[in-house]
């Protein structure tokens, strides 16, 4: 499955589903610079990477949502590929460490490249350097969940925070639920109506479908 592409004239915005639990990986470009984000490479480095050179895009940073093994499982391929710095919000560290053991929980081996510690940490209104992205904590998922908001294309990257119709688990480590449901009321829907939510797994959905019709958290 693939999202149809969101362009506008300058943007690109490509996701499809990456690695074991099909995670949705997102490649967003600014198709005048020519710089690219890589949004939680879950799996199957060769195809970003060779999605990265159809678009004649160069990827500048490798950021993750948060650090579930299937959302970050190729990180280490691809900055070995492309150079660019891996970004994660620091609360999420124990799960970054802890790889083995979540794929050991989950029954996959560990990936072909060794992942290595992240370059820079996500913080709060991080800026993206790339195509007007900015981060926006939002924990519950696990304590570092972290959505990505690019303003110029109306586009939220969720993570697994917020899903069409449902929101993310809250009973794994770190996970708490108040913390999830005041992160997508204060936090994700206060942005605008009509801006694409890309989910971290399944389709995308729209702000404003979500706060009326979600069925666990309403505006």
């Amino acid at each position: 499955m693939s999202d149809p592409a969101l362009e506008t004239n300058q943007y690109v915005v490509r996701t499809f589903p990456v690695g074991p639990l099909q995670c949705n990986c997102t490649i967003i470009g600014d198709t005048i610079s020519k710089k690219a984000l890589v949004v939680d490479p879950g799996g199957d480095a060769q195809v970003i990477l060779d999605l990265l050179s159809e678009l004649d895009l160069r990827a500048i940073a490798i950021v993750h949502t948060h650090a579930h093994f299937d959302h970050i499982l190729a990180a280490g391929e691809i900055k070995k590929a492309t150079g660019a710095p891996i970004y994660l919000h620091e609360s999420d560290m124990f799960l970054w460490t802890g790889l083995e053991e979540q794929c050991s929980m989950f029954g996959f081996g560990m990936p072909k490249s060794l992942l290595p510690d992240p370059d820079h940490y996500l913080s709060d209104d991080h800026d993206l350097g790339c195509c007007g992205g900015v981060a926006i904590h939002t924990p519950g998922h696990t304590p570092g969940s972290t959505s990505f908001w690019f303003e110029e294309s109306k586009t939220l990257i969720a993570g697994d925070t917020l899903f069409k119709g449902g929101i993310g688990r809250t009973d794994f480590p770190g996970g708490n639920a108040e913390q999830i449901v005041s992160s997508i009321r204060e936090r994700i829907y206060t942005l605008d109506d009509d801006a694409t939510v890309i989910t971290g797994h399944g389709p995308a959905t729209t702000i404003g479908v979500e706060k009326q019709s979600n069925m666990f958290v309403r505006a």
